[in-house]
């Protein structure tokens, strides 16, 4: 199998973190460096950073998480403040995608690296919903204008829907994910956010889990994404 489904299916890290780790020229097959496409048999020695990675045999884990402001969402655990830390689980698992370290809500975190794959890779378009406080009241032609779309590096970034909850509240439901989306998408409009919350992940509501906490996802959650 490629290098990245290895480390994705050993639970080291999804298949995307796993191209960049072969790029940066952390992973080693054999002693060799590896290089983005190589192969993995199973009697090759796959280290990263010196640490040997084996073939996962525990059960795959599949946690929701309501992070705080100010958790960064990093497996490095020399990182100060890093969600690996924060949400302190008894096995070895990682964030699949992000939320900037200002904003809070629902993540995700597992140790299945092909379902964290199917969750962060564009072609799959899981919608994500976000309650949005901004600097003043948000007027309608804002609303507008972040339906018929706005223009940034990444391309044309839409509302798939939004609705007003307060003058300077509203909600937001987006596929692309692109980082610090909404925030670049509001500040074009002469906004400022002061409060980003992902309530929503796919069919998965952030609900009354309270701030810092996390719980399994059911098997039916965990089916919805494959």
């Amino acid at each position: 199998m490629r290098i990245n489904k290895f480390l994705s299916e050993a639970g080291y890290c999804s298949r995307r973190q796993a191209d960049s780790l072969v790029e940066s020229g952390q992973v080693f097959i054999n002693g060799q460096r590896a290089k983005l496409g190589d192969q993995v048999e199973e009697t090759d020695q796959v280290k990263v950073n010196n640490q040997l990675i084996k073939q996962k045999t525990e059960a795959s884990v599949y946690l929701a998480y309501h992070k705080p402001g100010g958790v960064i969402c990093t497996t490095d655990v020399k990182s100060p403040n890093n969600i690996i830390d924060a949400v302190n689980y008894s096995k070895k698992i990682y964030p699949v995608g992000r939320l900037d370290v200002a904003s809070t809500g629902l993540i995700f975190l597992t140790n299945d690296g092909d379902w964290a794959n199917r969750l962060t890779h564009p072609k799959y378009e899981h919608a994500k919903e976000y309650e949005v406080t901004v600097d003043q009241s948000f007027s309608d032609q804002a609303i507008k204008k972040l339906r018929q779309g706005v223009e940034l590096k990444e391309g044309l970034a839409k509302a798939d829907f939004i609705a007003r909850v307060t003058d300077n509240i509203f909600r937001i439901t987006i596929h692309q994910g692109w980082n610090k989306q909404i925030r670049r998408m509001v500040e074009d409009g002469g906004y400022q956010v002061k409060a980003l919350k992902r309530i929503r992940i796919g069919s998965v509501k952030l609900g009354d889990l309270k701030v810092r906490q996390w719980r399994p996802l059911t098997p039916e959650e965990v089916e919805s994404f494959k």
